[in-house]
């Protein structure tokens, strides 16, 4: 979205940090949220403290998305370190009984309640071995702890535990595009000078991001507003559409049933009522492109409210 403004994409954007290890998760919060000079900034799934990599950076009213983003399955390559000499083909038997649906307690520290909770290993890869000490890759759902996975695979080859561990995907979000504070730093000093390329480059506009992670479909022109995004699956959203749908002008149709028929009866193809009435099937949020004027700037904050609950 390259006619945004850089105050645009501060207020509602997202930067895929690379964490440092050594750094909590909200020690990089306030880092970013300080020197950008924001009210908020929140990162999308914990890393704990001597975990790197891939940490995205919620900014301003893009804090909202959290439960959308950090829903995600994540992505580890780590080195853990047996107990006891294994056999390589033993050892990877038992990585590939954990492949699949299992059951885990969360650590003694941890910010979720201690309770067994069933988590999807989607791959849990043997990747190189040096002496005891194994390079492995783990595609996870999201919630999964990857030190409880190899203590708990440690129970049955004879101990092992986790020596080093970086995330290289979270979502959508990919090592090969996060940002080191270095450079994030860099960007920040440019645009205090004025120079706002550096900037741009590492700001993902939130908007881009829903569309990666939700099923979209795109109308134009509709009712005389620019663009409209119907967004994701979830037949609960219909009464906000609804009510959305009130708040238009006097005489426009107060139900998507209403829209249907009146198109229906203008046997005019496929129009702009149908084709809502098709899309709010597979449809859940709805977001309106921020492009023209001041008063459709005000509309887009009412109907995001709504939907979005931003």
């Amino acid at each position: 979205m390259e006619n945004k403004t850089i105050k645009e994409l501060l207020e509602f954007g997202i930067i895929n940090i690379d964490k440092p290890s050594g750094m909590t998760s909200f020690q990089v919060d306030d880092y970013v949220r300080g020197r950008l000079g924001l009210k908020r900034a929140g990162h999308q799934g914990t890393l704990d403290p001597n975990v790197s990599g891939v940490l995205p950076i919620a900014l301003n009213r893009a804090c909202k998305l959290s439960k959308s983003l950090t829903g995600k399955d994540k992505s580890y390559v780590g080195v853990m370190r047996l107990h006891k000499d294994v056999e390589d083909k033993d050892l990877k038997k038992e990585m590939k009984e954990f492949v699949g649906k299992i059951t885990q307690m969360p650590p003694v520290r941890s910010a979720v309640k201690r309770v067994e909770r069933t988590r999807e290993v989607k791959k849990f890869d043997f990747l190189e071995k040096e002496d005891r000490d194994i390079l492995f890759f783990a595609e996870v759902e999201a919630g999964t702890y990857i030190r409880t996975l190899v203590n708990d695979l440690g129970k049955k080859i004879g101990g092992a535990h986790m020596l080093e561990l970086r995330r290289t995907r979270a979502g959508v979000f990919d090592e090969k595009n996060a940002v080191s504070l270095y450079d994030f730093d860099k960007a920040v000093e440019s645009y205090d000078k004025g120079d706002e390329t550096l900037l741009r480059e590492i700001v993902v506009p939130a908007e881009e991001v829903i569309k990666k992670i939700m099923n979209v479909a795109e109308i134009k022109e509709l009712r005389k507003r620019k663009d409209f995004f119907l967004i994701g699956v979830d037949a609960d959203r219909k009464i906000r559409f609804q009510r959305m749908l009130k708040r238009k002008r006097e005489g426009d149709p107060k139900t998507f049933s209403e829209f249907k028929k009146i198109d229906d009866k203008e046997n005019k193809g496929v129009s702009h009522g149908q084709e809502i009435f098709k899309c709010l099937k597979e449809a859940d949020f709805l977001i309106v492109n921020n492009g023209s004027s001041g008063q459709m700037r005000i509309k887009i904050q009412e109907i995001l409210s709504l939907i979005l609950k931003i």
